[in-house]
């Protein structure tokens, strides 16, 4: 049997899995409950070389791909989800992004202090009446001088209550859907945070407003060139969109080991659960289904770091991983009865986690409609 990409991130995975098990695992169901972030979080992961694990090792990053981010991300999710988002916006969002396509003054002044959890990162994209239609987004970039001064909110913003920096998006004025990119600190005149959203899942990785007010950002702070942030964007989204996938990937393996565990221990009738057909066949759907992810979700990966165009396979990967991770939690929820309807087992807290990966970084509908748009071959669907 051929060695699975994963494998090629071993030693990473083991570091990644023995932190979560003895540091976030232990406090998991408490952050939920709290809706904070893990303390200090990053500077932890920071400390384990995590942080920048896609970033050149000039700017103090690894120097990794997608394989690896994936398998760190997964890790983080088997035990917490939301601490997986807020990584993936500190080092995918932010700073695989910036790292691949900002001028080597930016790189210099922003990366290696994201890599080593100096400041915490994010991206400012959605808006609160834009989210698949990007390019329709209302924020304003207008120059003025040496600055740009940026008017707008920003909506459902991952790290956005803690958040130091963020690569956000604008648009010039009256311009035809082309979209500009900066650096922006929380510290800028004009910009504030909005209220904390309260979700249903995820509540570990905080998620706000940033409202912009005659926000004033340096022109040193524009991320490649005026109006030219869309195909930067929607090439990130490849692995953005692995790294999500990653996520389900954790909590669906976390699902069926608990559904495992479970019906091997308790007693119905004389004989654990897991004999009667009912369960045993659920639990194999639950372990096929998360394999069949596992595969796409790598071979996703893989395509990234070759450098192939991988719009397709990671929009498959996605969709499939995401709704297989909210079936495979709702299954394990069935599987324990009562007990996974509470809060005394974690498969409670993973199917609600679960359905956000249907909806963020692209909603499983407008992924269904890119992939059919690749088939025809046709550019209608971004």
């Amino acid at each position: 049997m051929p060695a699975h990409p994963k494998d090629a991130c071993e030693d990473i995975v083991e570091v990644v899995r023995e932190f979560a098990r003895r540091e976030i695992a232990p406090i998991a169901d408490a952050l939920d409950e709290s809706e904070e972030l893990c303390p200090d979080i990053f500077r932890r992961l920071a400390k384990l070389d995590l942080l920048g694990i896609t970033v050149p090792e000039e700017y103090g990053g690894s120097g990794l791909g997608a394989v690896a981010a994936a398998a760190v991300t997964e890790e983080l999710a088997y035990v917490d989800p939301g601490t997986a988002l807020s990584y993936i916006a500190h080092s995918i969002l932010f700073l695989h992004n910036v790292a691949r396509n900002a001028n080597d003054d930016v790189k210099k002044r922003y990366v290696p202090r994201c890599v080593s959890g100096e400041l915490v990162a994010g991206l400012a994209m959605t808006e609160p009446g834009v989210g698949s239609d990007a390019a329709a987004m209302a924020t304003t970039a207008v120059r003025d001088g040496d600055d740009f001064v940026l008017d707008g909110t920003k909506m459902f913003i991952t790290n956005g209550p803690i958040g130091d920096v963020f690569l956000l998006y604008a648009r010039a004025p009256r311009s035809d859907r082309s979209l500009s990119a900066f650096v922006v600190e929380t510290r800028f005149p004009g910009l504030e945070r909005g209220r904390k959203l309260r979700k249903m899942g995820m509540r570990s990785s905080p998620t706000g407003e940033i409202v912009l007010q005659g926000c004033r950002v340096p022109a040193a702070n524009l991320v490649g060139t005026e109006g030219g942030a869309i195909r930067p964007m929607m090439q990130n989204l490849e692995i953005e969109r692995v790294c999500l996938a990653a996520i389900s990937l954790g909590i669906a393996r976390a699902c069926v080991d608990q559904a495992v565990r479970y019906a091997a221990e308790r007693i119905q009738f004389g004989q654990p659960i897991i004999r009667f057909q009912a369960v045993s066949h659920k639990i194999a759907d639950m372990h096929i289904h998360h394999r069949a992810a596992t595969n796409l979700v790598y071979d996703a990966a893989q395509a990234v770091d070759a450098g192939e165009r991988a719009r397709m396979a990671a929009a498959a990967a996605k969709v499939f991983a995401s709704e297989t991770a909210t079936r495979t939690a709702l299954d394990a929820v069935q599987i324990l009865g009562g007990y996974g309807y509470i809060r005394e087992f974690p498969v409670e807290r993973l199917a609600r986690d679960a359905k956000l990966l249907e909806i963020g970084g692209g909603t499983s509908e407008i992924l269904r409609n890119l992939i059919v748009s690749e088939l025809e071959g046709s550019p209608r669907a971004r």
